[in-house]
């Protein structure tokens, strides 16, 4: 039994909560065991794509008009722009590259990017909108996002693509800082040799020969001939939209996926490591829009410009130092359970989260009227953190340096929910003695 158990069991009606939460979150967060297929990355199914812009014809291939009448004939049609690009391409060769991308304030949803084409017009239905100048168009709409990771809800990378397919793209290795080149390995012969061999889970992979395997675009060929380039994409859930997968939205934006990054990790910091879901009791959710902003880039002559363009916007319209307040330290809200149940998480009959701090040990009927609990100096009394900082005490680690230690790594509203002590909590249990939590802290106080 490790010191964190020896305490916990001897913990009041709080603690026994906050350790099913832990409980809940290391179930959660522990890598599957190994199957037939492997451990591979976090895939989310999808099943449809909202594309940022547009695509138009070249000048060139306006003049053409074969290309014209399949443009506007697929535009018509409702087909996605890869499938009037790749029409176009077959019909006339001498047309490599016929569409090229346009910047607009819009999104794109088309029944061609849907294997279920009516998906497109329910998501037009409900959140399109007209501003002005008679045509319908998707300017915001509601997602919600299916994990906490925020790799596995906005996965991006660099990537290189040959005829129809990846080339070369970047990984991280094992070590999580050492960006690796990556490619398909050859498929090697069978023992006759006379044809290739039968692989089984899918094509191998293998670092790529010519660089020793390593991700450096400055001095990467495909990267400065603009082959190689940023590729990432949202997946998410549209509320009120019938799909049992996600839906996805590509971006090559390196501006869009920063700000995006940054907001995820802003209110993981103030909902316990949480970004899916809900974001509050009102059902509140994330929505996606887009902005006009300067962007800088570098020109052909070296110089730092900045040019209008319209960006990818992750909005989240709460109030988030509300955020702050939420506390299961008192007998649940009608909203409050209505949020454990969105969260996947009910109640048993009769049981509340967490009792108030006057509530916790005996029954309030068995108690005499006469005797008041005695309270603590302070707020410690009603410290939601309160058996945390016990099993600091038990480990003989001095408080003041843990909470320093604790806000640093998981940030200030670690203390204010109950996901956030959590997930303290499940690393105290990962220590097994004061010289191991000791070093862990003294590596990110210094």
């Amino acid at each position: 039994m490790t010191i964190c158990q020896a305490i916990l069991e001897t913990s009041q009606v709080r603690t026994e909560v906050v350790m099913q939460n832990v409980v809940a979150v290391v179930a959660a967060g522990r890598n599957a065991g190994p199957t037939v297929l492997g451990q591979r990355n976090i895939h989310i199914p999808t099943a449809g794509k909202i594309r940022a812009g547009i695509k138009v014809l070249t000048r060139k291939a306006q003049e053409n008009p074969a290309a014209l009448s399949i443009y506007e004939e697929g535009l018509r049609a409702g087909r996605s722009f890869d499938d009037i690009e790749r029409s176009i391409v077959t019909q006339i060769p001498d047309l490599a590259r016929p569409l090229v991308p346009k910047n607009v304030p819009y999104f794109t949803v088309r029944p061609g990017d849907f294997p279920n084409p009516e998906t497109a017009a329910q998501i037009m239905r409900l959140y399109a909108e007209d501003r002005g100048d008679g045509v319908p168009r998707l300017y915001r709409f509601p997602v919600i996002f299916p994990a906490d990771v925020w790799q596995a809800v906005m996965p991006h990378g660099l990537v290189a693509w040959g005829a129809g397919e990846k080339k070369f793209w970047s990984e991280y290795a094992p070590d999580g800082r050492t960006r690796v080149c990556k490619c398909y390995a050859p498929v090697p012969p069978d023992r006759s040799g006379r044809k290739p061999a039968r692989t089984f889970g899918g094509r191998k992979t293998q670092l790529r020969r010519e660089n020793n395997g390593m991700c450096d675009p400055e001095n990467c060929r495909e990267f400065q001939e603009r082959k190689c380039n940023l590729s990432g994409r949202f997946i998410f859930y549209i509320p009120g939209v019938q799909s049992c997968d996600a839906f996805e939205l590509p971006t090559n934006s390196v501006y869009s996926m920063t700000r995006a990054i940054q907001k995820f990790e802003a209110l993981a910091f103030l909902r316990g490591g949480r970004i899916s879901g809900f974001l509050d009791a009102k059902r509140t959710t994330f929505y996606i829009s887009k902005v006009e902003r300067d962007v800088p880039h570098i020109d052909e002559q070296g110089r730092s410009v900045r040019t209008k363009i319209w960006l990818i916007e992750l909005e989240a319209p709460i109030d988030v130092t509300a955020l702050l307040n939420v506390s299961d330290g008192t007998v649940l809200s009608d909203t409050t359970r209505e949020t454990l149940t969105l969260d996947g998480t009910q109640p048993g009959p009769g049981v509340s989260a967490s009792p108030p701090c006057d509530q916790v040990g005996a029954p309030a009927d068995d108690r005499d009227p006469d005797d008041k609990p005695k309270r603590q100096s302070g707020a410690d009394a009603c410290d939601p953190a309160e058996p945390i900082l016990a099993v600091v005490d038990a480990f003989g680690l001095e408080r003041g340096r843990f909470e320093v230690f604790a806000k640093k790594k998981w940030g200030t509203g670690w203390k204010f929910n109950a996901g956030g002590r959590a997930r303290v909590l499940a690393t105290l249990e990962s220590f097994e003695d004061l010289a191991a939590l000791k070093a862990e802290v003294d590596s990110v106080l210094g």
